[in-house]
């Protein structure tokens, strides 16, 4: 992948980001056939859990040093409410810790990996 500058960038947060959103998926399908889950609570986690690397990819692609931040800036927002919702369901009994706990170390490295990222880009425009 290559930065805006045109230098290469050594990163596998896309490719992380997207494997993030297949296991939401696969926590979503098995949310829904569980008796007594709301509907709702596995929607918020859907929307946000796939919206992490889907702004990953566009800040790939973006114009420029402030859209990038922008798409990231984002990206972490959104980590940090699936995080959220990660939380409830594992605090709330509805998923067991052997289930879920990876899943939640992994939005808790993304968003800390994406709020370095954002951190040093936002230093660099300085």
């Amino acid at each position: 992948m290559k930065s805006l500058k045109g230098r290469k960038m050594k990163s596998n947060l896309p490719e992380r980001s997207f494997e993030f959103a297949k296991r939401i998926v696969r926590l979503c399908q098995y949310l829904e056939k569980k008796r007594g889950v709301s509907r709702i609570l596995t929607m918020q986690l859907f929307k946000s859990g796939t919206s992490v690397g889907a702004n990953i990819e566009e800040g790939q692609a973006s114009q420029s040093e402030a859209d990038f931040i922008s798409k990231y800036s984002i990206s972490c927002k959104e980590c940090r409410e699936t995080n959220y919702w990660l939380r409830l369901i594992f605090e709330t009994q509805i998923v067991s810790a052997e289930r879920i706990q990876d899943i939640i170390n992994e939005s808790n490295e993304l968003t800390a990996i994406l709020t370095t990222i954002i951190k040093k880009m936002k230093a660099k425009q300085k």
